[in-house]
């Protein structure tokens, strides 16, 4: 035990955030052999990204700790930053809280320079990033420039070019479309594959990762629940029942729900499950492409357009190129409307216009069929409009969770001694909100000491704190677990039966395909395409989910795993 041999081991490892009785992590025990890829998986708030933070010093929170943890048999606190710096490598959830410099080149740059290399090293390791990483053509570009996925490449590169034995990654796709997640994660996976570093990941689109892996970690309330190999995982949760299976990898799903009379392997891979599809629709005698499925249809609200934008034009600086070119756009009343598409499309760019942040050049938005510029910001925001923006601590100004509700509500008047004195209809209201967004046990947290799927719980109150009649949400589900992102779904289908209009960017396929009316896919600054989920997902080859790519050779209209599963049961 903390020999030499063993690469990093955390031992009695017990933490709780400033003034919580509950701990946040208890009793962690975890060896980390040399060259391994791990994958940390659990639900929102089990203590993830608390455990990882506690792998580099600078970036431990606040809090009664006790234990240890061992790099190479040397206890962290006894590293120094720079020794911590150079050996241990750190990538965070979102791309633009870890850049630094205003150039790519510079970021390269910039790591090594604080370690104090020599130039002429600095010049060939940065050189040796940007060929490995392919970020020659926008190298001398202004990170301001760059999409999210190209950011989030950078900071792996910059962090790859000190050469770190140990490679932490905190959900490091949660902010990109399908396509950059996927080539960020084949990167991650050539840099343990090639160079032999070590990984341990926490990472939501876990289809994409797991058949990497070498050992899975399942966390829950602070503890390990259980570890192994991916598919030894699977077994276990399939075996125990466990929320954390609406986790697993869709093929892993259909298998858990499809009996067989035939002894087959469960599969991880949608490669792994074409396969197994095979064997049993031979077993079953169903041929190829004859099960057309025509999945449930949902009600897609009623036909009269609620929020319209017409010939919508839209640049950021008159010089520079237009980002949303002749859009035409139709949310009807009480419909969910998904829209999807690459980072740097003109999504976000969109909702701004929606909710009035950015006027459109040409073009006209119309709410109700009334110019939405003829509206007062009293009329469009008390009770009309409610927006989630992309990064949820833009709306926390409190320090509590408590405090941000009720400032929702009319705010309290606060004594010196700080306690509330609040009329009954305000703290049933936020009370209430509580119980739908699962926030119980956290309302004497600081919003930012919130993990990122507790923090997108927190935002979605505050939000339905204003009882909006048309919901706009951008990228609503990045950091949430399965298990939420279905209580979410609940929610937002409760707020339908009440007559909202929900409209969401996402990069989330699987929960477009699952809970939305219609889907549109954004493609340099319009609509490219839109339709129901079943209409949209199935003749896509990318953007579709893994549940349509494994079935459509024998049900092409199928486009979730429940689908699969009708067809098959």
């Amino acid at each position: 035990m903390g020999s030499l041999d063993t690469f990093l081991q955390i031992r009695e490892l017990t933490f709780a955030y400033p003034g919580e009785e509950k701990r946040a992590l208890n009793h962690v025990n975890l060896t980390v052999e040399e060259g391994e890829f791990l994958v940390l998986c659990g639900r929102s708030g089990c203590g993830k990204s608390t455990l990882l933070t506690h792998l580099k010093t600078p970036l431990t929170p606040h809090g009664k700790r006790k234990g240890e943890v061992l790099f190479k048999g040397t206890p962290l606190q006894e590293m120094s930053n720079r020794e911590q710096s150079s050996k241990i490598g750190y990538v965070l959830q979102n791309p633009d809280n870890q850049i630094v410099t205003d150039k790519v080149w510079h970021e390269l740059a910039f790591g090594l320079e604080s370690l104090g290399c020599p130039n002429q090293e600095i010049r060939i390791r940065v050189a040796e990033m940007a060929s490995y990483f392919g970020i020659q053509d926008w190298f001398y570009k202004n990170v301001a420039d760059l999409s999210g996925g190209q950011k989030q490449l950078l900071n792996l590169a910059s962090i790859m070019a000190m050469h770190p034995e140990l490679l932490v990654l905190d959900e490091p796709t949660s902010q990109l479309d399908p396509i950059a997640a996927s080539d960020f994660l084949e990167t991650v996976k050539k840099i343990n594959r090639d160079l032999g570093t070590t990984i341990i990941m926490t990472e939501h689109r876990l289809e994409e990762v797991f058949p990497s892996a070498d050992r899975v970690v399942v966390m829950e309330e602070g503890t390990i629940f259980a570890e192994g190999t991916p598919d030894h995982i699977g077994q276990v949760l399939k075996e125990s029942n466990h929320e954390m299976f609406l986790s697993m990898p869709v093929p892993m799903q259909i298998y858990a729900r499809v009996d067989t009379r035939q002894a087959l392997a469960c599969p991880i891979t949608v490669r792994d499950g074409r396969k197994w599809l095979d064997a049993v629709c031979a077993e079953r005698k169903i041929p190829k492409a004859a099960g057309r499925h025509d999945t449930e249809n949902v009600p897609a609200g009623s036909k009269t357009p609620l929020l319209e934008c017409k010939d919508v034009w839209f640049r950021y600086e008159k010089e520079l190129p237009d980002v949303v070119k002749g859009l035409n756009l139709s949310i009807r009343e009480g419909e969910f409307y998904c829209l999807l598409g690459g980072n740097g499309t003109g999504k976000t760019t969109t909702l701004s216009m929606l909710c009035r942040l950015r006027k459109p050049y040409r073009g006209k938005i119309l709410l109700k069929g009334k110019d939405i510029r003829r509206y007062s910001d009293k009329e469009l925001f008390r009770g009309m409009l409610g927006v989630l923006p992309q990064n949820p601590q833009s709306l926390f100004v409190k320090k509590t969770v408590e405090k941000e509700l009720f400032e929702m509500v009319g705010g309290t008047k606060e004594k010196k001694n700080e306690e509330y004195h609040l009329s009954m209809d305000k703290r049933e209201a936020v009370d209430g909100i509580v119980e739908v967004t699962h926030l119980h046990g956290l309302l004497h947290r600081h919003p930012y000491d919130l993990s990122g799927g507790e923090q997108q719980r927190l935002a979605l109150a505050k939000i339905l704190l204003l009882r909006p009649r048309i919901l706009l949400m951008d990228e609503p589900t990045k950091g949430m677990d399965s298990y939420f992102k279905e209580e979410f779904a609940d929610i937002l289908k409760l707020l339908k039966e009440q007559g909202v209009t929900i409209f969401m960017i996402s990069h989330d396929i699987e929960f477009c395909a699952s809970h939305g009316d219609r889907c549109g896919l954004f493609f340099d600054g319009n609509i490219a395409a839109s339709g129901t989920p079943e209409e949209f997902f199935a003749g896509n080859n990318f953007y579709t989910t893994a549940a349509n790519r494994m079935a459509r050779t024998y049900f092409p209209r199928a486009v979730t795993g429940k689908d699969v599963i009708r067809c098959l049961t």
